[in-house]
């Protein structure tokens, strides 16, 4: 990972602190990235009677997702460090895998995808707690709330989804 640079010098929190935001948030952009790739995968290469409500709900939420990881980037580069932009850098911090060539049934799916969002909510909660407790970066602990929320309504309607159509 690269080093935080010292153009952010003059926002309040040392050097020492950044990197450790710029850490979690370098490991949290990979796997929002592999969870990107899987969601848009999943929506390709959904099957079945549930096509159609698959198909548009994976559609909104890789659409979601896009968003949440440039304000990702963004932060990590507000703290003076470059984000992550290969598919080698992301698979070397993420901490969410892929079965590549595999193609789940849709419930699969869904569950592959709910285990994704609750492992990234687990994350976050402990992130959460090293920004404002051992990093001192409230801003940073501000905008990981609103992204643990969004995981959590995220995993919320895919779980809803599976109840439906059990």
């Amino acid at each position: 990972m690269a080093t935080v640079q010292a153009e952010a010098v003059g926002i309040g929190i040392e050097q020492e602190q950044r990197e450790g935001v710029v850490a979690l948030l370098t490991r949290l952009l990979a796997d929002e990235q592999i969870l990107y790739a899987k969601t848009r995968n999943y929506h390709w290469n959904v099957v079945g009677p549930l096509f159609h409500s698959l198909h548009e709900l994976l559609e909104n939420q890789y659409q979601a997702l896009a968003v949440r990881i440039d304000e990702i980037a963004e932060r990590t580069r507000a703290l003076g460090a470059p984000a992550l932009g290969t598919l080698v850098e992301y698979k070397e911090y993420a901490t969410l895998s892929e079965s590549p060539g595999a193609y789940p049934e849709a419930m699969t799916m869904i569950a592959n995808l709910t285990a994704d969002h609750e492992s990234i909510i687990r994350h976050l909660r402990k992130d959460l707690k090293a920004c404002e407790e051992q990093y001192d970066d409230m801003g940073t602990s501000d905008f990981l709330t609103g992204l643990m929320e969004a995981h959590e309504k995220t995993a919320w309607m895919l779980r809803s989804f599976q109840q439906q159509h059990a």
